[in-house]
């Protein structure tokens, strides 16, 4: 199990996993809202650990991958998240859920950094480009999670058996990949490595072709994270719709971004990662301006759905110039990562922090920006010290 078919089952696997992990515990937080009896301000700082976990976890994976490559690295992660994602479930206190969250968290992290890491590599072995499709399996996959998690709440599963289902279920995914995974060879990485098989490495151009993948990162999870989490209020409180529709608001922008990243693989290849990025940011402003400009739900689901196209393939080709920068050391690699999720945090906060001083509405101009900016700046997914023969050692 050590083919180049093997090992990209592998990662798709494992953001299968990923996915499915991660949106079991979104489907289940109002039940377990409900079973500790917090308010929605107590949840939020919950859900606030969740994320400072996962900030942790991607600091910590970076000298795990560069000492034990990022194969082995995912394989941990992911377990890791299959059993912690068991502890908020079926926590009965809120202290008990706020120390899950945390584990649960950090696992995500270190996963989310050593799967991107590992996919930026088997790219490089396949030779074209398939980030993309990865980041589309991870949205299939959260998707099953989320149908899975309706269909257990809808037929009164206890949490204790939802739990015990979703984690031996997606440990046993995990187990597919482990005969690939644990088969890869570590190849050690450092982090004052000056040279590698190509020549010296520029440290100062290396340092600031990483910074504007980061700035990239940071841009385009602001716009998603502000999407994600925005579309369907704004359809509620900017046009009066009820709630259902305003699901289907969030539901046209989530299948636009998957079905964009199921094709964002064949465009780069054929126009080149930069193409992907400027176009899409571009596209997705427009998007963003549709929402912002239209009085009508249909004129507003059509601006989400052209926004979740704009933005789906961003996001992979930054990774995969990230893992393909010249003596890149996974700990650089986290970081770019660990900036877009600080972004995929904050971008959804400051939108409710502006609602209150102007309008929800109006609030969406920023990640609007967000989007212009980063079409300005698509020319950081390549760069002189890109070296797509030389890959990132993880």
């Amino acid at each position: 199990m050590t083919g180049i078919k093997w090992s990209r089952t592998a990662v798709f696997l494992v953001f299968v996993v990923f996915g499915l992990c991660i949106s079991t515990w979104a489907v289940h937080i109002p039940s377990v809202q409900q079973r500790i009896g917090v308010s929605a301000g107590t949840l939020g700082t919950l859900l606030l650990l969740h994320g400072a976990g996962a900030l942790i976890g991607m600091q910590v994976s970076g000298p795990l991958i560069s000492r034990w490559g990022s194969a082995r690295i995912s394989l941990i992660g992911a377990a890791a998240m299959c059993t912690t994602v068991t502890f908020p479930l079926v926590a009965p206190s809120a202290p008990l859920v706020a120390g899950g969250l945390l584990l649960f968290g950090s696992a995500c992290g270190v996963t989310d950094v050593a799967m991107n890491a590992r996919a930026v590599t088997v790219e490089q072995e396949v030779g074209r480009p398939i980030m993309s499709a990865f980041h589309a399996v991870f949205s299939v996959g959260s998707v099953i999670g989320s149908l899975i998690g309706a269909a257990m709440l809808a037929t009164n599963w206890t949490m204790w058996a939802t739990a015990a289902a979703i984690g031996c279920g997606c440990l046993l995914l995990t187990a597919i990949t482990a005969p690939n995974l644990l088969s890869v060879p570590a190849e050690a990485m450092t982090e004052n490595k000056t040279t590698d098989e190509a020549g010296p490495v520029d440290r100062r151009r290396k340092r600031r072709h990483l910074v504007l993948l980061g700035a990239l990162a940071f841009l385009l999870l602001l716009a998603e994270g502000c999407a994600m989490d925005w579309s369907s209020l704004h359809a509620q409180t900017h046009l009066g719709v009820p709630k259902a529709l305003g699901a289907l608001v969030f539901g046209a922008f989530v299948t636009a971004m998957t079905v964009g990243r199921f094709t964002a693989d064949w465009v780069s290849a054929r126009k080149g990662p930069v193409w992907v990025v400027r176009w899409g940011g571009l596209l997705s402003a427009i998007g963003l301006g549709i929402v912002v400009a239209s009085p009508l739900l249909p004129v507003t689901m059509f601006g989400w759905l052209v926004v979740g196209l704009g933005l789906s393939g961003g996001l992979p080709q930054v990774f995969s110039a990230a893992g393909n920068v010249r003596g890149a050391s996974g700990t650089e690699f986290s970081r770019v990562v660990g900036a877009g999720y600080v972004a995929l945090l904050a971008g959804p906060a400051i939108i409710g922090w502006l609602s209150e001083l102007i309008t929800l509405n109006l609030a969406l101009l920023l990640p609007m920006a967000a989007a212009c900016l980063a079409a300005l700046g698509a020319g950081a997914v390549r760069g002189e010290d890109v070296d797509t023969a030389a890959p990132l050692r993880a």
